[in-house]
């Protein structure tokens, strides 16, 4: 019987793995489109937009899968959390992005001109 409660225990341990790699696939992919997102907005490159996420994630405290599921549904639903806008913002004009949207008011979403 202990052999079969080793092949229990290791089926739960690659149960648990499958569901962390599912939502670190799924927290990947978030958060490349909010990158997307970013570019768009802010005329920066890739690279840019990355450290922008990053710094926002740590000056908000908030994890960074959340802040860009935030930022990814900003264009549809016209709403950001004020603290992740204000973050944004100072990160882009910061940066000094040549093509940037930030000054539109806060209530304009990048995909409304």
């Amino acid at each position: 019987m202990p052999e079969r409660d080793g092949h229990v225990s290791e089926t739960a341990a690659l149960r648990e793995q499958i569901e962390q790699l599912k939502e670190a696939i799924t927290s990947h992919a978030v958060i490349d489109q909010a990158i997307g997102v970013v570019i768009a907005y802010g005329g920066v490159d890739a690279e840019t937009a990355w450290e922008i996420l990053r710094e926002i994630s740590q000056h908000a405290n908030i994890k960074l899968r959340e802040v860009a599921a935030q930022v990814v549904q900003w264009p549809c639903s016209t709403e950001l959390l004020p603290e992740i806008r204000a973050a944004l913002d100072v990160a882009l004009k910061s940066r000094e992005a040549p093509h940037s949207l930030v000054s539109r008011p806060l209530t304009e979403s990048p995909g409304n001109s």
